[in-house]
């Protein structure tokens, strides 16, 4: 403890007040997230008229969203390392160039092969972005609103989804598939005003000029007691992606079968979990600044296992309506805090490595989800399947008490 407050006391100190820099490097992180929400949801849009044009099979089909996830996965660790290495703001702008592009060039392919290729590379850059935006904003912002600024950053993704579902009905039967994906090119335009309207977090400037020799990926174990962070984040982050995706892919379904609701209700209902979502992330950060992380984390574990419980029980529509949304509150609210709680955990020469690494490990699992929770529905039914999820956040919930410290309004290391 005392090489800490000695390192605290050494080291530049955290920015005081939210200036023109904290809130231009929290809207440059933003838009990277929104980005990664939007392009994933308008590609499960579009896989049907893809494969209708280029004569895909279902599993090719899929595979594109597969290549992605892959790639993003490939990505967060490479460009995480690198961020650490020579720069936020360099690399962000690198990484939203790369996906921008090669999104665009999406809208050229001629079949499956070149296709999965252009996917691969744009879910490269689309991988980088969430870590290396998080750790841009936790060291531009005061310890003070340094949770809510990274669920700032959450809902980017929120917004993206949100966008994407507006815009899709309406431009894709316009412009086509080839279209949309040509749309892909104007984050690339905005890259160029990140570029040059963001600055390097004067803690990573400090910080960079007495690197430590390990990777950044070795200093995420590199002893036991950091060991256990790195393991307790992993459990973290699994469970969240796995409640989201194993939630959020089946409801409409569930609400088609169960309840006969035709894709418009369905469709209503999942908005409303949705905007659910956006309050709890939005709501977690001031609370988790206010409080503290972990009791913030452990009141949104326990209301997410009491409300998957609640919701699989529930048979009157609107009674569903109303618990969706607090459901959504509580299952992807806790999406506010990674940012923040990763960002106190590790240290700068890590820091953007770990926010990447950890998340896209706990995303690779979390695609399990759905294939876990569909199992489960087809041989005990769905309500049982979504119930079981609950013990998910209990698992979570001593994770949380037994390997992650509480760091709140420590300056960053």
């Amino acid at each position: 403890m005392n090489d800490r407050l000695v390192a605290s006391a050494a080291a530049p100190s955290a920015p005081i007040s939210v200036d023109s820099k904290a809130r231009k490097a929290l809207w440059g992180a933003a838009i990277g997230y929104a980005m990664d929400g939007f392009d994933l949801l308008i590609l499960g849009f579009m896989l049907r008229a893809i494969s209708a044009d280029l004569q895909l099979s279902q599993a090719q089909a899929a595979s594109l969203v597969t290549a992605t996830l892959i790639g993003a996965v490939l990505g967060g660790i490479g460009f995480g390392m690198l961020s650490d290495r020579i720069g936020r703001v360099r690399v962000l702008t690198w990484t939203i160039v790369l996906f921008a592009v090669f999104t665009g060039m999406c809208a050229l392919a001629q079949g499956y092969w070149d296709l999965l290729v252009y996917r691969t590379i744009a879910g490269l850059g689309l991988g980088g972005e969430f870590g290396i935006g998080m750790a841009l904003v936790a060291e531009a912002w005061p310890a003070s609103k340094r949770a809510r600024a990274s669920s700032y950053v959450g809902l980017g993704w929120q917004v993206g989804v949100l966008a994407a579902a507006i815009a899709t009905p309406i431009l894709l039967p316009t412009i086509g598939w080839r279209g949309m994906f040509a749309i892909g090119i104007l984050p690339a335009v905005a890259a160029y005003f990140i570029r040059h309207s963001l600055h390097e977090p004067e803690v990573f400037v400090a910080r960079s000029k007495d690197r430590p020799k390990e990777s950044a990926l070795r200093l995420l174990v590199k002893d036991w007691e950091t060991t256990k962070l790195s393991l307790g984040m992993v459990v973290l982050c699994s469970v969240q992606n796995f409640g989201y995706y194993g939630v959020m892919i089946w409801l409409p379904n569930y609400l088609a079968t169960r309840f006969g609701f035709a894709l418009t209700q369905s469709a209503v209902w999942t908005a409303v979990t949705i905007a659910g979502m956006a309050l709890g992330i939005f709501a977690f950060g001031h609370i988790a600044d206010r409080i503290g992380r972990r009791p913030a984390f452990f009141g949104y574990m326990l209301g997410a296992a009491v409300m998957v419980v609640v919701y699989s029980r529930l048979t009157d529509p609107m009674q569903l309506l109303v618990a969706g949304a607090v459901m959504g509150f509580f299952v992807n609210g806790m999406l506010g805090g990674y940012g923040a709680l990763i960002s106190e955990l590790f240290p700068t020469s890590a820091r953007a490595t770990a926010q990447n690494v950890l998340f896209n490990i706990g995303r690779g699992v979390g695609g399990f989800g759905p294939v876990v929770v569909g199992a489960i529905a087809a041989a005990y039914g769905f309500q049982t399947a979504i119930a079981l999820l609950a013990t998910l956040y209990l698992l979570d919930i001593v994770a949380m008490w037994f390997l992650i410290p509480e760091r709140r309004g420590e300056e960053l290391q």
